[in-house]
């Protein structure tokens, strides 16, 4: 099977090294943010976040006056991340030490669990463990103020929502209107399921963000080289497919689908024997661990964790069992339904079989992480997703071609997540040196160019949250991902729709500047990176820009120091001059509809486009308010209105959107008449 998606990574050991402080480099540089009363962190799965809070909580008891920290997991087997740990071996000033009774990731009853978190409280003892139930049923017997000088930590944040019905989130929003209560927030994918924000704008504002990328993980790995990710597309049912996408000599977790998808059966305990069957014949289940045992059809003896059966019995002395794993034969895998996702770690993982579309991308991240564990002997890690291929004579059709297009999509983001971020950086804050790689220096020196802290921080922190609500568009995916919408209503349309509806306090200016950097970010991914104009080859053709060329008029290298280049085509074009229609045309879903049609047959290629022609956009209110000043742009630098006639795809747009806008007014003027 070929890969959608295919990561090379240096193997830098950069991100295992330790400081004097027995920390790792994402957590040294969460520890220089410490003094932050609100702090959000941004990292991927396996990089010591749990940790992380460790050093940032004991240095705000014991240097900045807090009296208690209160740390909250979505589920009891995650409590086990924040066990008692000695720091002081590796350099740090104090150790981890939680007192049995204030562990409340444990069996036992709510009631019983928010009185001892009464009780916590009113002690003086300093730290507590919890899951976020337990938290959420706690603080509504618990008056806001009492969580003065706290620290509340919330492990896993992204299941934290703006949402009024998300009760965590409105926990947060009390906390930090009430209280002087601090509150670190660490999660490894900040878009949740994904079109609720998880905080409101002017909450997130006051966050300090300390992000470290999948990239800068998995390239300062020791042993780990590559990540693919792939896609498999089935007709019938995807047991059939198994034996082509499940290789029983990978230590694999295997999640079936969700009870309430397509691609399930509504038999789960009937999917668990069908893969057991692909991987061989049943030998016996051990009674003590509840593990499987399959002899393979190469001969092999398999150990097999069945995580679907909900047993009460079996089911936690198998999680025992997959806790104390010491080394690679202990385990073959693991076959899951809900489980051994966020917070799972098994380092000996290498692939990741998920069977049926997640439209969530928080649990495609989460499902990836499995894998993506630093491990001896284990070289490349594998995601694949086994979907449900659109039947022509399916009734379901379009729903198929949804869950397919967006599967893809989803790909392409990760391909930005996983692969070197693009940086911007103002010539204004800039010492001369050479800067990192894949930095853009921004020319904010010149009249009418200034750039604002908050455009460089959306660019350098957020460009993947505002890739995710995009491809969240449902439409705009299907359009841009089967061509039959052009390049520039994404880029010039939806995408500052999504930008303006992200950040509704930017200026129409600082919305542009935005939306260009974050076209460039694109650009420079698919051209193959920045080159510095020092670097560039001896005999390269380079397009400078006017006012740059020599005497003969002619781009010269002796004027390219200091310029950046990118290569399109046998020609270095310099970035400052990159011509905005080239910006413009670039299709944030690029190389999707390359995938679909190696993927797929003619055939089924055709049916796709039917079934996306078949439900073409309307414009929406929102989309007519963000057009409506360009409309009347249209109108004067034309001197007429847009026509839905047009050879121009823009034209045609804003046609539609005048359409809608006058049919609004219409209907608006009868009722007032």
């Amino acid at each position: 099977m070929n890969n959608l998606l295919h990561v090379k990574y240096g193997q830098t050991g950069q991100s295992s090294n330790h400081n004097a402080m027995g920390m790792r480099e994402m957590q040294a540089r969460a520890f220089t943010e410490r003094a932050s009363q609100y702090l959000l962190i941004k990292a991927p799965p396996a990089c010591g976040k749990s940790r992380a809070l460790m050093f940032l909580g004991l240095d705000k008891l014991e240097h900045q006056g807090l009296q208690k920290l209160i740390v909250a997991v979505p589920e009891k087997s995650i409590g086990g991340s924040f066990q008692n740990t000695r720091l002081t071996e590796f350099g740090f000033f104090a150790d981890w030490v939680v007192s049995p009774e204030n562990n409340l990731c444990v069996d036992g009853s709510d009631k019983g669990k928010v009185r001892a978190f009464q009780r916590f409280m009113g002690s003086k003892d300093r730290i507590l463990v919890c899951t976020h139930a337990t938290l959420r049923f706690a603080f509504e017997t618990i008056p806001v103020k009492a969580f003065d000088n706290c620290l509340v930590a919330i492990d896993e944040f992204h299941h934290v929502s703006a949402d009024g019905d998300n009760r965590l989130g409105s926990l947060i929003d009390n906390l930090m209107k009430e209280s002087s209560a601090h509150i670190v927030a660490m999660t490894g994918s900040y878009f949740r399921g994904d079109t609720v924000p998880i905080l409101l704008a002017e909450d997130e504002a006051k966050f300090t963000k300390v992000t470290y990328t999948y990239y800068e993980q998995l390239n300062g790995y020791q042993h780990l080289k590559s990540l693919g990710i792939g896609y498999h597309f089935y007709q019938g049912q995807y047991k059939d497919a198994l034996p082509t996408v499940l290789d029983a000599n990978k230590k694999t977790i295997i999640h079936i689908p969700n009870v309430n998808s397509g691609e399930s059966t509504k038999d789960k305990h009937a999917e668990v024997d069908a893969i057991l069957d692909v991987l061989g014949e049943v030998s016996k289940r051990d009674p003590e661990t509840g593990i499987l045992y399959v002899l393979g059809k190469d001969g092999r003896q398999l150990k097999i964790a069945n995580l679907v059966d909900d047993n009460n019995t079996e089911r936690p002395k198998i999680q025992a069992f997959l806790r104390d794993i010491k080394t690679a034969d202990d385990m073959d895998i693991i076959i899951a339904l809900g489980m051994a996702k966020e917070g799972f770690d098994w380092p000996f993982c290498e692939h990741v079989l998920t069977i049926g579309y997640r439209s969530s991308l928080t649990e495609i991240v989460q499902i990836i992480g499995r894998a993506t564990r630093d491990c001896a002997g284990k070289k490349h890690a594998q995601f694949t997703n086994l979907i449900a291929q659109p039947d022509a004579q399916d009734d379901d059709v379009r729903s198929s071609v949804n869950n397919m297009l967006k599967a893809i999509t989803t790909s392409l983001l990760m391909e930005q997540i996983l692969a070197p971020t693009i940086q911007f950086k103002p010539r204004s804050q800039w010492d001369g040196k050479p800067v990192p790689p894949n930095t853009v220096i921004v020319d904010d020196t010149v009249a009418g160019k200034k750039v604002s802290q908050q455009v460089i921080d959306i660019l350098n922190g957020d460009k993947n949250e505002i890739m995710a609500a995009l491809i969240a568009k449902e439409q705009v995916v299907k359009e841009a991902i089967t061509e039959t919408t052009p390049p520039e209503a994404i880029t010039q349309v939806a995408l500052p729709a999504v930008i303006q509806t992200l950040y509704p306090n930017l200026t129409e200016e600082e919305l542009e500047q935005v939306r260009v950097g974050m076209l460039q970010s694109i650009l420079i991914g698919k051209a193959g990176g920045l080159i510095d104009g020092e670097n560039l080859p001896p005999d390269a053709e380079v397009d400078i820009g006017e006012g740059n060329q020599d005497e003969k008029g002619e781009s010269s290298n002796k004027n390219v120091v200091g310029k950046q280049f990118l290569k399109m085509g046998e020609k270095f074009i310099c970035i400052d001059n990159l011509d905005i229609d080239l910006i413009d045309a670039v299709n944030p879903f690029h190389g999707a509809y390359e995938i679909l049609s190696k993927q797929v047959t003619a055939a089924m290629l055709k049916t796709i486009q039917e079934a996306v022609s078949a439900s073409k956009s309307q414009i929406s209110e929102e989309e007519a308010v963000i057009l409506w000043p360009k409309i009347k742009q249209f109108k004067r630098d034309n001197e007429r209105d847009p026509s839905l006639n047009s050879s121009d795809p823009i034209e045609v747009r804003y046609a539609e959107a005048l359409a809608f806008i006058r049919k609004v007014k219409q209907q608006q003027m009868a009722k007032q008449g």
